[in-house]
């Protein structure tokens, strides 16, 4: 890639769920997919990517920290979150709301560990995607 960046934008028009993290994490596949291609013809040194990312959604939901809410989970939240984390622990995002009620620090560190795990399991399945 030389000194080039490669931006990757994910706008989710209508989402429910973990549509907008889904989004991040296939866009990184698909980044990775397409420069092995190029290494394999020679067009990239090997390596040019500088790190992973992976997303996963994390939210309150009955008073309970949840990871990676469905549509129904997402819609009852009390908070609801995204988070994207390279794949050497960096945060990339973390954006949430209280829509249905404040969190607590507690809560808040409770979420960010769900997501810290959520996010090495999406990461091996990413490999596992980029292998193929």
């Amino acid at each position: 890639l030389g000194e080039n960046t490669v931006y990757l934008d994910c706008d989710v028009i209508e989402a429910d769920g973990g549509t907008r993290t889904a989004s991040i994490t296939g866009a990184y596949v698909a980044l990775a997919r397409a420069v092995a291609a190029g290494e394999s013809r020679g067009a990239f040194s090997p390596g040019v990517l500088a790190a992973s990312v992976a997303a996963v959604s994390v939210g309150v939901v009955d008073g309970a920290c949840v990871l990676d809410l469905d549509y129904v989970e997402d819609s009852a939240a009390e908070t609801d979150m995204n988070v994207a984390i390279t794949g050497g622990g960096r945060y990339v995002e973390v954006q949430g709301s209280a829509e249905r009620g404040a969190f607590t620090g507690t809560q808040l560190d409770a979420m960010l560990a769900l997501a810290r795990r959520g996010c090495r399991q999406v990461r091996a399945a990413q490999l596992a995607a980029i292998a193929r």
